[in-house]
């Protein structure tokens, strides 16, 4: 079955040339005889994320450590929370999950610590890269921060687990309070839509950036969270929450991750405030990473946003593979969009309405191709006529239906704007629903938010290593520094004692 997934979640990022699919050559600029290129930020960051990135899935993955959130993350609910997980060699793990009133994690709510064991068993048949696993809960416990919090958790024990509060004991903020006892036979976690399923699928990336203190960033994904609050029980991950990074090798800067690091349930991280920027879509975002969705769709977005005339133009990138390397095909939208107000169910989101009128489509694989070009008759542009590498406009079909695309189409949409360690912006939307169709009414308007798109500019960036290796002198680019100017002061020297 198709899966519906239009407009903003799901075409990809290309950057502009001489026409819609080209991607542009970059400008030129000398130095003496040697030439580097420069390329467009935008275009940078995406090639980035393919081969500069230097990322690596570790299969089977060894998960034994701290890790920890790096940011104030958001449920869909909404929750606000951060986590702190801790694997032990012997299997067992502790896993701390804090929970908070705001947006920005500063005032906390209350905490679950959370004690089992997991078994890694083998790689996942439906998500390439990712290793299944079996989780038994030993002990959950809840610890209070604040009156209301204990009000309303105890109001819900009330109605599901009336034997646990019944139990003659005071509720008292700080105190931890058994949820669920395997030894006592007691699950009250039900009362709250407490799960551990993110357990049951597990990522190990690590990351080698020389811009990073010690150069290596490992990232440790788990299964997402059903964005329907009541089919959290049943549902099992095909998808992944934004990472935990290791206690050891995480991004640098990182005031965050110091505070989430040293607290525990009696002290709870209290995350700062922060200033936050104005919410203007207008400009240029493209994808941080390889994007998962639900249904094992792996992409790259690059969205342009006209303020002046409120229209929106989306790049899509789609690949079969989790490190977005292997292109299947392109997508690209055009449409308006409207800021409606300030989200009153969401802090901290501003809610918009998107239009999408207009979609192109690129195939590049094989199997894509014949998809598309056995698809029924007029259901997905030009039937027969789809050419690899080649785009079709699917507008005059009203969509493709084998895509899962609808025209013209309307979506309810939630973003938010905020600041990285090193001042950069990042866009948020809205988290994609997990069961593949589309928020096309105000009821169905996402609650949490997909991975951030970062800010990019059309200036010139840096140019690659890559760059530098092809555009010098093959004889010279290999050779170390020390190496290179070794053997030009041999030749400034013989070139000395030939004029004398």
């Amino acid at each position: 079955m198709a899966q519906r997934y239009c407009t903003l979640g799901c075409f990809l990022a290309l950057v502009y040339g001489d026409k819609l699919w080209d991607v542009p050559v970059p400008s030129e600029k000398f130095l003496g005889s040697g030439k580097m290129n420069w390329e467009p930020q935008c275009q940078y960051q995406l090639r980035h994320l393919q081969d500069g990135a230097r990322i690596s899935a570790i299969l089977p993955p060894n998960i034994e450590g701290h890790w920890i959130s790096t940011g104030c993350e958001v449920r869909p609910g909404p929750e606000f929370l951060t986590r702190s997980y801790m694997f032990y060699p012997n299997r067992l793990f502790k896993a701390l999950q804090f929970y908070y009133m705001d947006p920005q994690c500063h005032q906390p709510s209350y905490s679950l610590v959370i004690k089992g064991k997991l078994r890694l068993r083998q790689a996942s048949w439906i998500m390439r890269g990712a290793t299944e696993a079996d989780y038994h809960l030993h002990k959950v416990g809840i610890v209070f921060y604040s009156q209301e919090a204990m009000s309303n958790i105890k109001a819900q024990m009330n109605r599901t687990c009336a034997d646990f509060v019944s139990t003659g004991r005071t509720w008292a903020p700080g105190r931890v309070y058994e949820l669920l006892s395997d030894k006592a036979d007691r699950d009250c976690t039900a009362a709250i839509n407490f799960t551990m399923h993110e357990l049951s699928l597990v990522r190990l990336e690590k990351q080698y950036n020389s811009q990073q203190m010690g150069g290596l960033v490992e990232k440790l994904f788990l299964g997402d969270i059903h964005t329907e609050i009541s089919e959290r029980i049943h549902y099992r991950p095909n998808g992944y929450q934004l990472p935990l990074q290791s206690a050891m090798h995480h991004v640098y800067p990182c005031r965050v991750c110091e505070i989430i690091y040293n607290a525990d349930e009696h002290q709870p991280p209290v995350l700062p405030q922060t200033l936050q920027p104005q919410g203007h879509l207008k400009g240029k975002w493209v994808s941080s990473q390889c994007e998962v969705r639900p249904a094992v769709l792996f992409l790259t977005r690059y969205l342009i946003f006209h303020d002046d005339n409120h229209t929106w133009e989306g790049y899509y990138y789609h690949y079969a593979d989790p490190l977005c390397r292997q292109p299947t095909f392109t997508l690209c939208a055009r449409g308006h969009y409207t800021k409606v107000e300030n989200s009153k169910h969401v802090k901290g989101g501003t809610e918009l309405v998107f239009t999408v009128s207009k979609v192109w489509v690129k195939p590049l694989s094989q199997e894509i191709l014949q998809m598309l070009n056995t698809s029924p008759s007029g259901n997905c542009g030009v039937a027969g006529l789809w050419a690899m590498g080649e785009e079709q406009d699917i507008a005059g079909t009203g969509g493709c239906d084998v895509l899962g695309i609808s025209l013209p189409h309307t979506e309810y949409e939630l973003f938010k704007i905020e600041q990285d360690n090193s001042g950069r912006h990042l866009l948020y939307l809205g988290e994609r629903p997990t069961d593949g169709s589309s928020p096309s009414t105000p009821n169905k308007r996402p609650t949490s938010y997909q991975p951030p798109l970062i800010q990019c500019f059309d200036e010139l960036t840096l140019p690659s290593k890559q760059s530098l290796s092809m555009d010098f002198a093959p004889n010279i680019a290999h050779l170390s520094l020390p190496h290179f100017w070794a053997l030009l002061l041999m030749f400034i020297v013989l070139h000395i004692l030939r004029l004398n």
